[in-house]
């Protein structure tokens, strides 16, 4: 079933009397349960993209629907509930805020939304399990490692049971190890069936994902299904689409 909409998306800067076009009409879909990555440049769009998608910025054409819902249509004063009640967001810096404790930083969504102490702990126990973090919980952030800072995010991400979550570079300042155990969490979730949609500059992080979108120059320049590919064959598929797009830059 489809779960986002994307539909001629454009984006213009105009900065003293200079326009400059960061979008020029992406046309894409993604189902319930995929995992999408979007790779491209730096420059290329890929930000500008994942801010409309996250209702952070609006576009100059085009609209996004979520579940059907035009993103166009939602009011400004009605943005931030939308955003907590449908989106989960994984960003690079972990976005932990340093004097809450790690429960109080995976609660707060439900703590906006005026939820029981009682029932924010039903939701919290399993994804702390599920996540390996119960110990973590009255620590605070900078008690803990990297890697253990992208878990505690990912549970705050699913704690709200969003539609999508959109995690941006996520494997961005995690080490080798911590990438990996972050990746295999990231495909666990999705086998769950949470949709996940990524912007990510690394193959391997790109290898977890179903599909992948590579953007170029404002626009959707290639896509690549995995299907029944092994990772290895997968990887080296991105590796030599991301060659392609390169040269074309040249």
């Amino acid at each position: 079933m489809e779960l986002l909409d994307v539909r001629n998306i454009k984006k213009v800067y105009a900065t003293r009397g200079n326009k400059t076009t960061a979008l020029n009409g992406v046309d894409f879909k993604v189902s319930e349960g995929e995992f999408v990555a979007i790779m491209g440049e730096s420059g290329s769009g890929k930000t500008t993209l994942l801010n409309i998608l996250a209702a952070l910025d609006r576009p100059t054409d085009g609209d996004v629907y979520l579940k059907g819902k035009s993103l166009r249509e939602i009011k400004e004063k009605d943005i931030t509930v939308f955003r907590r009640e449908n989106l989960g967001f994984v960003f690079q810096e972990f976005d932990l805020l340093a004097n809450f404790n790690n429960q109080d930083n995976i609660l707060l969504p439900l703590v906006l939304a005026n939820f029981k102490y009682q029932d924010m702990m039903e939701r919290l126990i399993p994804i702390a399990k599920a996540l390996g973090i119960e110990g973590l919980l009255k620590k605070y952030p900078y008690e803990i490692s990297g890697g253990q800072k992208q878990r505690v995010a990912v549970a705050r991400a699913l704690i709200n049971r969003p539609k999508l979550i959109l995690a941006d570079e996520p494997t961005g300042a995690l080490d080798s190890r911590s990438s990996d155990e972050l990746l295999g969490i990231f495909e666990k979730i999705n086998q769950s069936g949470q949709t996940i949609l990524m912007v990510t500059h690394s193959v391997k992080a790109a290898s977890y994902a179903s599909r992948v979108l590579f953007i170029k120059d404002g626009i959707i320049f290639h896509e690549l299904y995995k299907g029944d590919m092994r990772y290895e064959d997968f990887f080296s598929k991105i590796s030599d689409t991301l060659t392609l797009l390169l040269k074309g830059s040249e």
